[in-house]
C-alpha cells in the first residue's frame, strides 16, 4: 500500500534541518531515485544505519528520521511486554522480510560510547519501541517503565489531569481518568514484567539516544493532508512545534506535539530513551 506522504516528509524534515541546524553530512533514502543504493531496500537501509554510526566518538550528534510503513510481528526472543516485535517494512521486504526492532536496535544503538547523541524520528505505524529503548516517555512527560496496566492506569490519570490544565476540557479529563480507574482495579495483569527487566538490562545505553515515535505500538500512524500536501502527521507535528520553539524542553515539546494532532488524529506520539533523561533539559541536535 503506496503512503504519499513519505517522500514529502523525507524533503520537509530535510529543509527544516539544514535550515535550522548545522548539517555535516546527509544520506537520503527514497523510493524515486535512479541510484539503486538509494532505494530503501532492507540491504540499504541496514547499510544506512551502519553508515550513520561508522567512527563516531564522542561530541558527534547522530540524526535518524524515518517515514514509512512499519508493522509488528510474534516476538522469538522474550523481550516485549506484548509479545510483539516492531518492524520496519522496506520496498523489497516481500523478498527479503522487515526489519525487526532487536536488529534496528543492535546495528545502530548497541554500543554508541558515551558523549554521542543519537535522535531518531520514526514516523510509521507501530513505533513507540522500535528502537527497543527502555525508558518510555508518555505525552504528559512523565517517565513511566510500562511493566503492567496498573502503571498504565496511573499514566492516564496523570495524563488527564494535565490535558484538562492544557485545554480545559473537563468531559474528557474525567473519562481519561475513568479509564485510568479501571486500569488500576485490573491489578498486575496485561504486562510482561520480565520483558521489561530484560529490556532494561540488555538495551540500555551509554549515550543519548532518543526516539521520538508517531504512535503507541498499538496504533497506526496517520498519513494527512495539510496545506494540499500529504505529510505524514506526526512529522508535521514536531517540524510545526519546533518551529514555535526550538528551545522549549522535551516535556513540552512533546505536549505541544500531542496538542496539534488532538482531535484530528487518534495516535498519541511517544518518546522513548536509552537511559533516563533530564525532561527539563531544552530540545538538542
Amino acid at each position: 500500500m503506496s503512503v504519499p506522504g513519505c517522500i514529502n516528509d523525507v524533503h520537509n524534515i530535510k529543509n527544516f534541518l539544514t535550515k535550522n541546524y548545522r548539517i555535516d553530512e546527509m544520506l537520503v533514502l527514497t523510493d524515486d531515485q535512479k541510484d539503486s543504493s538509494c532505494i530503501p531496500t532492507r540491504k540499504n537501509i541496514l547499510a544506512a544505519f551502519r553508515w550513520l554510526r561508522n567512527g563516531v566518538r564522542a561530541g558527534d550528534s547522530l540524526i535518524l528520521h524515518y517515514s514509512g510503513h512499519g508493522g509488528s510481528v510474534e516476538d522469538k526472543d522474550g523481550d516485549e511486554e506484548d509479545g510483539m516485535d516492531e518492524t520496519l517494512i522496506p520496498v523489497d521486504y516481500q523478498s527479503a522480510g522487515h526489519i525487526v526492532d532487536d536488529d534496528i536496535h543492535d546495528v545502530l544503538v548497541r554500543g554508541l560510547p558515551k558523549g554521542v547523541r543519537l535522535t531518531a524520528i520514526m514516523d510509521c505505524c507501530h513505533s513507540e519501541s522500535m528502537l527497543d529503548l527502555p525508558y518510555i516517555y508518555t505525552v504528559n512527560g512523565d517517565l513511566q517503565v510500562m511493566e503492567t496496566n496498573k502503571n498504565e492506569g496511573i499514566v492516564t490519570l496523570v495524563g488527564a489531569g494535565t490535558r484538562f490544565l492544557l485545554d480545559g476540557n473537563a468531559k474528557r479529563a474525567i473519562g481519561s481518568a475513568t479509564q485510568g480507574l479501571k486500569l488500576l482495579m485490573k491489578g498486575d495483569k496485561g504486562g510482561n514484567s520480565a520483558a521489561k527487566e530484560k529490556t532494561i538490562k540488555t538495551r540500555s545505553t551509554e549515550a543519548d539516544v532518543i526516539q521520538f515515535s508517531g504512535c503507541r505500538d498499538s496504533q497506526t500512524s496517520a498519513d494527512a493532508q495539510i496545506g494540499g500536501q500529504a505529510t505524514g502527521a506526526m512529522s508535521y507535528a514536531l517540524i510545526t512545534s519546533l518551529k514555535e520553539n526550538k528551545t522549549q524542553d522535551y516535556t513540552h515539546l512533546l505536549q505541544s506535539m500531542r496538542q496539534i494532532l488532538d482531535g484530528k488524529y487518534t495516535q498519541i506520539p511517544m518518546m522513548s530513551a536509552g537511559r533516563k533523561l533530564v525532561l527539563e533539559h531544552p530540545f538538542a541536535i
